[in-house]
């Protein structure tokens, strides 16, 4: 009997102790699974992490049209579903098989089935997740490229583009964004912990059958980004067919704050992200020639009236009445001024206010001042039509001079030197980021 006993005692320790070794494995890969690690360490800001939401539900990111990834078909079958409240709704069965079938090879991208309330990649973290969030902080640092990241190697060009020129703008593109970056990393460090919210995405365009986003910037030629937009989409065949008011007041284009949760985030990790950004005190100066020496029935009433009201001495009841004549040191005053009589407006607030590229890492960064090449280098990016070419036409004051370097410097003549730093400083984040040179040569 008692060597029997000492058999099963000896048994029985055996497998506890392969119980407790099984146990501490699986603890120890849970604990440590690089995958997770790898993707913990990009910025969550930019939605390349795994991003916990409020119930644990992981969203991972999927590559889009990049210089190193040949660029996806069209396509028009996306699913899309709106919300108006900033609460943006949960993906529906639909939006969950879609997503499911167009990830990438090797890619497994999981998709919650159940509702969440926010658009929130920063929830509070399960226990799980803060052991590994330590973990991560006692690795050494990984050379972690982000998931939407365009370095390496770039696609064939489009016939239309000449290889030589396709290098060359290409390493343009390269240097402009790594430019942005530095400057986002030096003076906006905590946006990158950031979570993108509906706001963040207000003045953002979708194309889906080319998968294109655009970030409107007025005075850099948004209206014309705007034509080829719809063109693209199918929804005129000449940029030349569509007005003015269709391209600003129209529906035909929807804004990326329209689709739901899912859509949201969809779009941003898989399409091409581009804007196009322009001088700041020429883009300034083209902003005020056009909505106050001409006559607005907006611009007029709105802020000319408020500017004449603070600014002038003296006004008359007339220029009170209709507020035309706003003088351009008038409108500087106001544009200074921390207690503005009347906020800010789109055609004068920062780049980096209305596109947050600090939050959403832009795939294509276009300037007004190479608006040719680079619109054609991003036409062929995507794989447009290749007798879709940039508008040039000028559609607003058609027989007046587009503005220049030269009439800005004629404008902010007007103003005294501290004035113009004063803007210059406004303004600041803008040269930074875009790598614009100082106008005067006085600003420091």
């Amino acid at each position: 009997m008692a060597p029997r006993a000492g058999t099963m005692r000896l048994a029985c320790m055996f497998s506890s102790i392969l119980l407790f070794g099984a146990a501490g494995l699986l603890l120890f890969i849970s604990l440590q699974d690089p995958t997770e690690l790898a993707l913990q360490q990009v910025p969550v800001g930019f939605l390349a992490t795994d991003a916990v939401a409020e119930n644990g539900t992981k969203w991972k990111r999927r590559k889009g049209i990049k210089f190193n990834i040949k660029p996806q078909e069209p396509h028009s079958d996306l699913p899309s579903g709106s919300s108006q409240d900033g609460d943006l709704k949960a993906p529906t069965e639909s939006v969950t098989r879609d997503l499911s079938s167009r990830a990438p090879r090797g890619l497994n991208l999981q998709v919650s089935q159940q509702p969440q309330a926010h658009l929130n990649v920063g929830a509070r973290l399960r226990p799980r997740q803060r052991r590994r969030r330590l973990l991560i902080k006692k690795m050494p640092a990984a050379a972690a490229i982000p998931a939407n990241s365009s370095a390496g190697t770039f696609v064939r060009p489009a016939p239309r583009a000449l290889d030589g020129r396709w290098v060359s703008l290409h390493q343009s593109q390269q240097e402009r964004k790594r430019v942005m970056r530095e400057a986002c990393a030096k003076y906006r460090a905590s946006s990158s912990r950031r979570a993108v919210t509906p706001r963040h995405v207000s003045r953002i365009f979708v194309e889906d059958r080319h998968r294109v986003l655009y970030c409107e910037v007025p005075k850099a030629g948004c209206s014309n980004w705007k034509r080829v937009l719809m063109v693209l989409a199918g929804l005129a065949s000449s940029t030349t067919d569509i007005q003015h008011n269709t391209v600003h007041y129209g529906s035909a284009l929807r804004r990326l704050d329209t689709f739901d949760r899912q859509g949201i985030l969809h779009r941003l990790s898989t399409y091409t992200k581009m804007l196009f950004v322009r001088e700041p005190f020429e883009r300034l100066v083209s902003a005020f020639r056009d909505k106050f020496e001409h006559p607005n029935s907006y611009y007029h009433p709105v802020f000319g009236k408020a500017i004449l009201a603070r600014y002038r001495a003296n006004a008359s009841r007339e220029a009170l009445r209709t507020g035309s004549g706003v003088r351009f040191p008038e409108f500087i005053q106001y544009l200074l001024d921390v207690h503005r009589p009347v906020g800010m407006d789109i055609h004068w607030d920062h780049v980096s206010r209305l596109c947050s590229p600090c939050l959403i890492d832009y795939d294509f960064v276009g300037k007004f001042e190479s608006m040719e090449d680079d619109a054609d280098f991003f036409l062929s990016l995507v794989h447009a039509p290749r007798n879709l070419t940039f508008p040039r036409f000028k559609d607003r004051h058609s027989q007046e001079a587009r503005t220049t370097a030269q009439i800005a410097h004629q404008y902010f003549a007007q103003l005294s030197t501290p004035q113009r730093q004063r803007t210059y400083d406004f303004y600041y984040m803008d040269y930074l980021m875009f790598n614009y040179s100082k106008p005067f040569a006085d600003l420091y």
